[in-house]
């Protein structure tokens, strides 16, 4: 059984609850024979209720799905949709990817999806110095840009970073690392 880390947001982790999401969010663990820790972050804000869950796969690949309906239980059920349609969609990809670790067979060949051998198709590619910077100068940049992220070199780390523009106004940061 997968280890899960379940949080709460503007609610409360009620032991039913808890249960449904290991019993729901459980069901993509069947694709993979090596999973990490899943976390499920369930939010409540106003009228929403949002669920996010992160799957770290072997390989280093991440799942991560959102969904945000008006009933907790839905937007479980409909992420776990959304996870389950993007194994789907990518499981050619994947079990290329991820030697013998990827369960094929698990998943069903999908009809609306006859391309899923072909890569991604690269249609444009840009060169960049990326000079070193703070992460409030790197945002300012990104705002004076116009953009959704900007990539920058850390000042005091010189690790390759990228702040970005979250759906909800705030920024992220994302840092390379071992």
């Amino acid at each position: 059984m997968a280890a899960f880390a379940i949080r709460g947001k503007n609610i409360e982790i009620t032991p039913a609850l808890r249960e449904y999401v290991e019993k729901r969010v459980g069901k993509v663990t069947k694709y993979f024979e090596k999973i990490g820790e899943i976390s499920v972050l369930l939010t409540v804000n106003k009228e929403r209720q949002i669920v996010e869950v992160t799957v770290p796969v072997q390989g280093g690949f991440i799942l991560r799905g959102e969904e945000s309906t008006t009933d907790m239980y839905t937007s479980i059920d409909l992420v776990i949709e959304k996870l389950e349609r993007q194994i789907h969609k990518q499981k050619t990809k994947l079990a290329r990817r991820i030697r013998g670790g990827f369960k094929p067979e698990a998943v069903e060949p999908s009809a609306e999806h006859p391309d899923d051998a072909e890569d991604y198709p690269v249609v444009k590619t840009k060169r960049f110095t990326v000079k070193p910077m703070d992460v409030q100068e790197a945002i300012m940049q990104m705002n004076l840009l116009n953009h959704d992220f900007f990539v920058f070199r850390d000042a005091s780390t010189e690790d390759i970073c990228v702040v970005y523009r979250r759906a909800d106004g705030a920024y992220g940061l994302l840092e390379s690392g071992a």
